[in-house]
């Protein structure tokens, strides 16, 4: 994978924390050009090229993609991982914040999808992976909202690897179980006890422990390949089980 990454021309959302930058350091090491996108780039890894953008902002997006694919004249693979959770039921939350995750969930995906395609049409194995997620295909408590945007990003990706396939551009999506992450660290610290929270999301998974960032992004490094011409149009889990085991007592 080194040889192969090397000098290819990577662009990854949300890179400045969790996931994003496990992604970004994971191409990083195996010789790629990264730029990492972020609306904070203070964190992005060392030896990406920081890229401050939002992907609710249609002509920051166009801008920023746009300044990284003229510098290096085309890109190979995009990562489309910036996200943000919302739990709720049905009846929690205003609209307006239903909107905002729909439109940072799918539509910033949408956006830097469009605005990276020009530039992804001069590579010769483009590589688009977008981020679902396990909570698509299990029933978690309080994820309807995040559920359903990640579940539109699963039938985006397909969808979107129908248009392109034809074009040698694959597109493949990447669906992560409950991932050990800052933001999940947090969400552990604030818990009332904060130990019992993380026994609770380990188990959650059939494998007993939570999946590490680095798993994930050994996950997309395989989609993205440029070796891997006939994997496309498919969904990666990741998630110790979660989704396809349901161990039983003896």
């Amino acid at each position: 994978m080194v040889l192969r990454n090397a000098g290819r021309v990577v662009l990854v959302t949300g890179a400045g924390a969790g996931i994003g930058r496990a992604i970004a350091t994971a191409f990083l090491e195996t010789g790629a050009i990264v730029g990492a996108l972020d609306r904070d780039v203070a964190d992005v890894p060392a030896g990406a090229e920081p890229i401050e953008a939002d992907v609710t902002d249609d002509a920051g997006i166009e801008a920023s993609v746009a300044a990284f694919g003229a510098r290096h004249g085309r890109i190979d693979v995009l990562v489309s991982n910036a996200g943000v959770s919302y739990p709720a039921t049905v009846t929690d939350g205003e609209l307006a914040d239903w909107t905002r995750v729909y439109d940072v969930n799918v539509l910033g995906m949408v956006r830097v999808t469009r605005a990276a395609l020009p530039w992804l049409r001069r590579s010769e194995a483009a590589s688009i992976t977008l981020m679902g997620s396990c909570t698509v295909r299990t029933g978690l408590k309080r994820r309807v909202l995040y559920a359903g945007t990640k579940g539109a990003v699963e039938a985006m990706s397909r969808a979107m690897a129908a248009d392109l396939v034809d074009e040698g551009i694959r597109v493949n999506c990447v669906a992560p179980g409950t991932v050990d992450t800052p933001l999940i660290g947090a969400l552990i610290e604030a818990a009332p006890d904060p130990g019992a929270q993380r026994r609770a999301y380990d188990e959650r998974q059939p494998t007993g422990v939570m999946v590490r960032p680095e798993e994930v992004a050994r996950g997309v490094l395989y989609l993205s390949d440029a070796d891997a011409t006939s994997i496309v149009g498919s969904v990666l889990a990741i998630d110790g089980g979660l989704t396809s085991l349901k161990p039983l007592p003896l």
